[in-house]
């Protein structure tokens, strides 16, 4: 299978993930019934409003990240438009700093309390840290390394998506929901590790 086909089943991918966030947060559950359910002794700062307004604020730059990372990916617009591609990759890494604030407003306030709230903090650092080691790396012209660390990067789009997937496949086989949300949290850190890597350590062979 070509590049272009993978590529290609990738934003078709993307466009599906990113428009059921959308209607998930804002339409079918736009106050967050079930998962603010699962909240236990709250700290009393906690506002709900504020709460929810920051939530949809990191939803929708969360998706915007999503959308303009993999746009970015293509050969394409590298090779042959790059001005649009650099101003791109900006709303990307802005879009992703603007994840990272928010996720560490509502951090503190994770189900799961300091055991989740110390991993999605440790990735709010240094999420931004990869895009910034990438952003230099393309000034100075090392486009292969720039490529993997935006990989690196771009792969913590999906957080969200694999601490869902794995807490709810846990959840539905009996497990308390706090605890699959915890280890739904650690699991999705590694996987998104494991796959950046995966495809750094693919692109390098093939290449020799």
């Amino acid at each position: 299978m070509s590049f272009r086909i993978l590529y290609k089943m990738l934003l078709l991918f993307i466009s599906i993930y990113v428009i059921y966030t959308l209607a998930d947060n804002y339409l079918l559950d736009h106050r967050a019934a079930f998962f603010l359910e699962q909240k236990i002794d709250l700290r009393a700062s906690f506002h709900l409003p504020l709460w929810l307004d920051v939530m949809y604020v990191h939803v929708f730059v969360a998706c915007l990240a999503t959308l303009s990372g993999a746009v970015n990916f293509s050969r394409g617009l590298a090779w042959h438009k790059r001005k649009f591609h650099r101003i791109n990759g900006y709303v990307y890494a802005v879009s992703v700093m603007l994840v990272s604030l928010t996720s560490g407003y509502l951090a503190p306030y994770a189900t799961g309390g300091k055991l989740v709230s110390v991993p999605f903090n440790l990735v709010n650092l240094f999420w931004p840290i990869m895009i910034v080691v990438a952003i230099v790396h393309a000034r100075k012209g090392r486009l292969d390394k720039h490529q993997h660390w935006m990989i690196r990067s771009y792969l913590f789009c999906f957080t969200n998506m694999f601490i869902h997937l794995i807490s709810s496949v846990l959840f539905q086989a009996g497990m308390d929901y706090t605890l699959s949300y915890t280890i739904g949290v650690y699991g999705s850190i590694a996987v998104n590790l494991l796959i950046a890597e995966g495809i750094v350590l693919y692109l390098r062979s093939s290449k020799r």
